[in-house]
């Protein structure tokens, strides 16, 4: 183990990486010194050249590597020795799926040819769930290196959040609430058929996009669009859904996109909230999260809108400090 470990999270745009961020409050927690660079540009060029100027300034002790899109740390393990020491990947997305299902077949093994370089470069492999781990293992597997599961679940102040910061934007009302991306890929299309299904029910929207006016442009008047809101915010309106969604439809990232590595959807269920969802894959079974296919959605919702969510017992909450322990192996590990 490197003792007094200088670390360096890293990743495209690490000060909205909320997984790196999470690392990070937890790694200071245990007294180690981190590091988050900011970069100048959202270009993928100008990332690589300002995060090896970065390394070659603070030689950090390890890089903890957050992936997608990795063609941008091409050739970071050829660093290793002279501006690092060791190397961490947190395998937290199939990049190379994505690139399938964005430009076709062919274009996932050019993903897949970057994510097996940085891990098999990696002196430790991190992942969000079961089966990021066993994708991520599958390009090492004869190499026999330490990996370890690091699960996505909210900080315990999200559960205090949402008690002061009780949102004031109804009155008794209690909505089908939607946050994330206003984007195909998060399940627009879906939403907006629901919205439009069920007319009797007010439906949330919370989140934005680049196209959200575009997509939203004849948003029915039983739906309220709220735009981007502030996490603290987020927990309050939240805390009046009677019914909170995921409305993705099925694909190739469904088997990857689990209840332990969607963000929103544990911090629907950490609130108590029923949650009806589609394109996830339930690893645990989880009280008041219901998975059905995206066509069911709408039967789903109707089923569930007049029944009362199930009692959380102690047992039912997943905090991110269930991770700590894993964490600080991760680090001894190296």
């Amino acid at each position: 183990m490197i003792s007094d470990m200088k670390i360096l999270l890293l990743s495209n745009q690490p000060e909205r990486t909320t997984r790196l961020l999470m690392f990070k409050a937890t790694l200071e927690s245990q007294g180690r010194q981190t590091i988050v660079p900011q970069f100048s540009s959202h270009s993928w060029l100008q990332i690589a050249r300002e995060a090896r100027e970065v390394l070659q300034k603070e030689k950090p002790d390890v890089v903890h590597l957050f992936n997608v899109p990795d063609i941008i740390f091409h050739g970071l393990g050829k660093l290793k020795g002279s501006c690092y020491k060791k190397l961490i990947y947190d395998y937290r997305s199939p990049w190379g799926v994505e690139l399938q299902m964005s430009f076709g077949p062919l274009a996932r093994p050019a993903g897949e040819y970057f994510e097996r370089e940085l891990a098999r470069e990696a002196d430790v492999i991190t992942a969000v769930n079961r089966p990021l781990a066993d994708k991520v293992r599958s390009y090492v597997h004869e190499m026999k290196k330490p990996l370890f599961i690091v699960n996505n679940y909210p900080a315990r102040s999200f559960l205090q959040k949402s008690k002061i910061s009780a949102s004031f934007e109804s009155a008794g009302e209690r909505p089908i609430v939607f946050m994330g991306r206003i984007s195909r890929q998060e399940g627009i299309g879906n939403l907006l058929r629901l919205i439009r299904n069920i007319p009797e029910q007010t439906f949330w929207i919370i989140g934005d996009g680049p196209f959200s006016r575009w997509y939203l442009r004849k948003l029915p008047k039983n739906a309220r669009f709220f735009g981007w809101q502030p996490h603290d915010k987020v927990a309050g309106l939240i805390s009046q859904a009677r019914i909170c969604l995921i409305p993705h439809s099925e694909s190739l990232l469904t088997p990857y996109a689990t209840d332990r590595s969607v963000w929103k959807l544990n911090e629907y269920l950490l609130l108590g909230k029923t949650v009806v969802a589609s394109g996830v894959t339930e690893e645990e079974k989880r009280k008041n999260l219901v998975v059905v296919k995206a066509e069911k959605l709408e039967d789903a919702v109707r089923e569930n809108l007049a029944r009362e969510p199930e009692k959380l017992a102690s047992d039912d909450y997943r905090f991110w400090d269930r991770n700590d322990r894993t964490i600080q192996e991760v680090y001894e590990s190296l």
